[in-house]
């Protein structure tokens, strides 16, 4: 402890020669690796944050804790930071930066601009400054797909062709005078004959001509299709006007690819509308995220990937991570870009997609969250889409089955156990100042909620205020007698016992264990604050599990199941108790009128919020009951409102209990 203290003053010390400018920071641990990247406008205020703990991210501790030197570079701004930043998350692949789950290597569409006479090509390398890249595209058929219907809408050349690779060889030595010569003469391609290529090669079309084909090529790709409709429907017609029937079928051929991708694009706007949309669905160790390509109102693409980092990395975070390495990949840049959420510095980030923008009309790009209407309904859209697309990885890969064996692994480690704890039981207390308290038991069999073996306690030790300690002891002893230990209903033994509520539970589960004579049960208790486990071994702190891991996420999946299923048993009680004490008080209504009045209500609340009329309108319930029942509930309400509490229960609650 002492030696990490230590580094910490290392490091405090060294962060005054940081100067107050704007920059990239880079955090490394011992080994000289780097383990995260980050901007920020002034780099001593920002990086101070993290070492004085000012900074409340859940992944701060574990940074900190694993930090050991650091390096800065100085900005001009902070839209150059920004720039820096991607790139060197990009170089380092920092582990506490958000990163693509799956970091394959996506498809693109790519325009070799650096060429004389530019191609098309599908590829999956993204490596050359003077190419142009479309995508990512997360579907490989689509990729192709697309490059297909551009060449037949307007023909340009494909970087396959072996006639275009003959004459990129001899353009590459310098050979144009020579090339533009002789081309007349050579045979044209195979692509030329059947109306894909623009004939390069026979000298059916000059360099500047081509050019005006990449352009038309990239206007395409980047998704503006409906004026190429209505420019091919112009020519179509100029060419029957002319009797030049072949050229005008050859042009309603393109008319109809045209059309037919558009039958496979969704309509989802009626405006023109130019966006991308992008939808994040997160758990506690990874997210989805589903990009919608919005152009001319239709989504022309949608692409979907998996992040990594889980509850330690915040929402505004992980968007922003997203964006950079998704932005930081694709020339395909829109002019709005819809989401839940932006990030803090959604400014400068607009700015930078603005500059990758590069639009000849001087548009800009920005950043919509809505909160209502179509763009809205959008965006919940793709979250849905993310939902499916993390249910889809987790199929494939059979994540769920390996992350629950981490967890368990982890988890037997972490509390030194002789074995993983296939079977874990977990307790939590409910109460309202000792009223209605109830205990919950919920049991995970191999990482799963094993719901047949659920139970739920009505505490029965006489209680004048809340005692959870008293409570705990109760419902361990009841679950851990040797009676209920042989009953089959109850299962086989836990492996392991979680109690919610940290180490003053933990000490009562260890004096109630101690009076059974029981200590061949692993026990835990759990700390809601910071999530920190109590052993009883462990006298010099808690044990800590990993941010993000998936022990983490098992336990506290636990833990919440235990605190539902307590606090429903809860409020049924309550709610039954309520009923209970305060109808009774009413002269004439009996079993019978008591159903029949929560028949017609549905619930206590609903009832007491009645008007006489209503109370008097239920089939059963004559008049002067009804004003009985009426004048009750008004006293009750009003006892309600001045601070007081109902009645205790008296009502049973159903359902399995121990």
């Amino acid at each position: 402890m002492a030696q990490s203290d230590d580094k910490l003053e290392r490091i405090k010390e060294q962060l005054n020669s940081v100067p107050p400018l704007p920059g990239v920071y880079l955090w490394k641990d011992a080994s000289g690796r780097v383990i995260y990247v980050g901007k920020a406008k002034q780099l001593r205020a920002r990086m101070r944050q993290y070492v004085n703990f000012q900074d409340d991210r859940a992944k701060i501790p574990l940074l900190v804790d694993a930090i050991d030197s650091f390096e800065y570079i100085v900005a001009e701004n902070e839209h150059e930071s920004l720039v820096l930043e991607r790139n060197l998350i990009n170089q380092h692949a920092p582990f506490f930066n958000v990163d693509f789950k799956d970091d394959k290597s996506y498809p693109f569409i790519a325009l070799t601009m650096q060429d004389t006479f530019p191609a098309i090509k599908y590829t999956r390398e993204k490596h050359n400054p003077k190419t142009r890249y479309f995508g990512p595209y997360t579907d490989s058929r689509a990729a192709r797909t697309m490059v297909d219907a551009v060449r037949r809408v307007v023909p340009i050349c494909s970087a396959s062709c072996a006639e275009w690779r003959r004459l990129k060889r001899q353009l590459d030595k310098g050979q144009l005078e020579a090339f533009l010569s002789t081309r007349e003469s050579m045979r044209p391609c195979f692509d030329y004959h059947v109306g894909l290529g623009p004939g390069v090669c026979c000298g059916a079309i000059d360099e500047e001509g081509y050019r005006a084909h990449v352009k038309r090529v990239a206007r395409f790709l980047d998704g503006h299709h409906d004026e190429f409709v209505d420019e091919m429907a112009a020519e179509m017609q100029a060419a029957a006007d002319e009797l030049d029937f072949e050229k005008a079928a050859r042009i309603k051929g393109r008319i109809d690819a045209v059309a037919a991708l558009a039958d496979k694009q969704h309509a989802v706007s009626s405006r023109h509308l130019d966006a991308d949309v992008i939808g994040i669905f997160r758990e506690e160790t990874i997210a989805g995220v589903h990009v919608f390509m919005v152009r001319e109102g239709r989504i022309m693409n949608s692409n979907e990937f998996i992040l990594d980092k889980g509850s330690n990395v915040p929402d505004e975070d992980l968007v922003r991570g997203f964006l950079l390495r998704y932005y930081g990949t694709t020339s395909s840049i829109p002019r709005e870009v819809i989401l839940a959420s932006a990030p803090e510095d959604a400014p400068v980030m607009a700015d930078w997609l603005t500059e990758r923008l590069n639009d000849p009309h001087g548009a800009k790009v920005r950043f919509t969250v809505p909160k209502a209407g179509e763009k809205h309904e959008l965006v919940k859209l793709a979250e849905r889409n993310a939902q499916h697309t993390l249910l889809r990885y987790k199929v494939r890969t059979n994540y769920e089955d390996q992350r629950i064996n981490d967890a368990l692994l982890q988890l037997e480690s972490a509390l030194a156990m002789d074995r993983p704890p296939h079977r874990i039981e977990c307790f939590d207390i409910s109460t309202i100042h000792g009223s209605y308290t109830v205990a919950s038991m919920v049991v995970f069999t191999n990482g799963k909620p094993d719901k047949n073996q659920y139970r739920r306690f009505r505490i029965k030790t006489p209680l004048d205020e809340a005692n959870d300690f008293l409570s705990m002891q109760e419902v361990l002893r009841r679950r851990y007698c040797d009676e209920r230990m042989a009953d089959e209903r109850f299962g086989s033994k836990p492996d392991l016992i979680i109690l919610d509520g940290g180490k003053p539970q933990l000490t009562a589960a260890i004096q109630m264990f101690d009076e059974l004579g029981r200590d061949d049960i692993a026990l835990a208790g759990l700390a809601k604050r910071d999530e920190e486990l109590f052993a009883p071994w462990q006298d010099d702190g808690p044990v800590v599990l990993p941010g993000g891991s998936a022990s983490l996420y098992l336990v506290k999946q636990v833990r919440d199941e235990a605190h539902r299923f307590a606090i429903t048993f809860h409020r049924e009680l309550r709610g039954k108790g309520m009923t209970a004490s305060v109808l009774d008080d009413v002269a004439g209504l009996g079993p019978v009128r008591r159903k029949a009045l929560m028949r017609a209500f549905k619930s206590f609340k609903n009832l007491k919020g009645a008007s006489l009329d209503d109370i008097k309108a239920v089939k059963g319930i004559p008049a002067e009951v009804a004003e009985e029942v009426y004048l009750v509930l008004r006293q009750y309400n009003e006892r309600i409102q001045k601070g007081g509490g109902p009645a205790p229960a008296s009502a049973e609650a159903p359902g399995k209990e121990g």
